[in-house]
């Protein structure tokens, strides 16, 4: 582990008319229908997919998972109401954002995403810890001597502290997110245990 890159956070959108309008309000609809509530997802496997199952287990509630081949056509069904909800990546979704044709309930990282300020998390949204992201970061092979780690570590931070860089990375729907080799790797270690455990725990298959 060199060093962290961006965290890109995964957010719960809402088709317009649904009548939830944030995770805590979600929560109370699913548990008074069990099973009824359409949830879109990316294929299974996938942080899409993850988040939804972390969803439905951290809240204790059952919903409908529907997996889609992709976060563009899941996104196409919940703007034409085939689904109620989906925890999706934000790139595809943030020009329906701006157009009013989705709503977002909640973002899924630990803090605010920077391009939607006013979107709570879903921590602070009735559904506190909850935390389903993607991490980017860069890797060296095994048995790479420390002191290139720590340097390449030092170059990777310089890099991050552009605002040419960090604007390219918020475009591409992330946060500008750095750190030492040991916290990436820490990082590794925790997100590993955490969705290994959920994925054993729902014996969770790909079909």
């Amino acid at each position: 582990a060199l060093g962290l890159i961006a965290v890109m956070p995964l957010a719960f959108l809402a088709y317009p008319p649904f009548p939830a309008n944030s995770i805590a309000d979600l929560i109370a609809m699913a548990r008074k229908e069990p099973g009824k509530i359409n949830i879109g997802s990316s294929p299974k496997g996938t942080g899409s997919h993850l988040c939804a199952e972390l969803f439905m287990a951290t809240a204790d509630v059952r919903m409908n998972l529907v997996p889609y081949k992709g976060s563009a056509q899941s996104i196409t069904d919940l703007v034409g109401g085939h689904v109620s909800v989906t925890c999706n990546i934000l790139t595809p979704a943030m020009g329906n954002i701006n157009g009013g044709t989705l709503r977002p309930l909640a973002v899924t990282s630990a803090k605010r995403f920077s391009s939607l300020p006013n979107v709570p998390t879903a921590s602070e949204s009735g559904l506190p810890g909850f935390e389903a992201v993607l991490y980017y970061g860069l890797l060296a092979p095994a048995g790479t001597p420390r002191a290139i780690v720590e340097r390449l570590n030092k170059e990777l931070r310089a890099a991050l502290s552009t605002e040419e860089v960090r604007a390219r990375i918020v475009n591409d729907g992330a946060d500008p997110l750095t750190s030492s080799p040991q916290e990436h790797a820490a990082l590794l270690d925790r997100d590993e245990t955490k969705w290994s455990t959920l994925i054993r725990k729902l014996n969770l298959k790909i079909d």
